[in-house]
C-alpha cells in the first residue's frame, strides 16, 4: 500500500490509467525497474541529461517491457 502512494506521488500528471498499468507492472516484478533506475543514474553521472538517459535504458529494454504491460 506504502509502495502504491509512493509511486502515485512520482506519477503526477500522467493519466490514473496509465499510473496503474506502471504500478502493476512495478509490482510484478520491482527489481527489473530498479536496474533499469540504477542504469539510468549511471548515464547521468556520465554527463548525460536524465531524459536521454532513461530513453537509452528503455531502448535497451523495449522488448521486456513490453512483455511486462501485455500481461
Amino acid at each position: 500500500m506504502l509502495l502504491r502512494k509512493m509511486l502515485r506521488q512520482q506519477l503526477r500528471g500522467v493519466p490514473e490509467e496509465q499510473q496503474e498499468v506502471l504500478i502493476k507492472g512495478f509490482e510484478k516484478n520491482p527489481q527489473f525497474f530498479e536496474n533499469i533506475a540504477k542504469e539510468i543514474q549511471e548515464k547521468t553521472k556520465e554527463g548525460k541529461d536524465q531524459m536521454t538517459a532513461a530513453r537509452e535504458v528503455m531502448q535497451k529494454y523495449q522488448t521486456e517491457l513490453s512483455q511486462l504491460f501485455q500481461h
